[in-house]
């Protein structure tokens, strides 16, 4: 009888993803396919973003302190970003458009998170004001 729940359940989980990960169709002018397409940006950025994140920690491998105040800054961030999206979405939460609004407002802000990020991984060299040391 487990075992029967256990397939049902993975059954339905796969369907919700299959559902989630639908593609976007930029000729889709409905509203549910700006939504898709706007968590498509909001997604690649987020990618682009990871990236640039775990690169810098693998510079600062050798440096715990560094490493550890840019993990608390990553977590800020994400907090500011996600109450941001919140409040400038709020006026929108019951429309039919708030998904969309919220991807972009995301995918925005991580844009400009990443291009920071980026930022310290092409200091010029002998900046001492950049904290992430030079690729090696």
């Amino acid at each position: 009888m487990r075992a029967i729940f256990l397939a049902f359940l993975l059954s339905v989980l796969g369907q919700s993803v299959q559902a989630m990960a639908q593609e976007c169709d930029p000729s889709d002018e409905s509203q549910a396919g700006m939504n898709i397409c706007a968590n498509a940006e909001y997604r690649a950025a987020d990618a682009k973003l990871n990236k640039a994140y775990g690169e810098i920690i693998r510079r600062l491998a050798e440096d715990a302190g560094a490493k550890k105040l840019l993990q608390k800054a990553q977590r800020d961030w994400i907090a500011f970003r996600d109450a941001e999206c919140a409040f400038s979405t709020d006026g929108s939460k019951d429309g039919s458009i708030y998904p969309m609004l919220k991807s972009q407002c995301l995918a925005g802000l991580t844009t400009a998170r990443t291009e920071q990020l980026s930022g310290y991984l092409n200091c010029e060299e002998g900046d001492l004001s950049c904290p992430v040391p030079p690729a090696q």
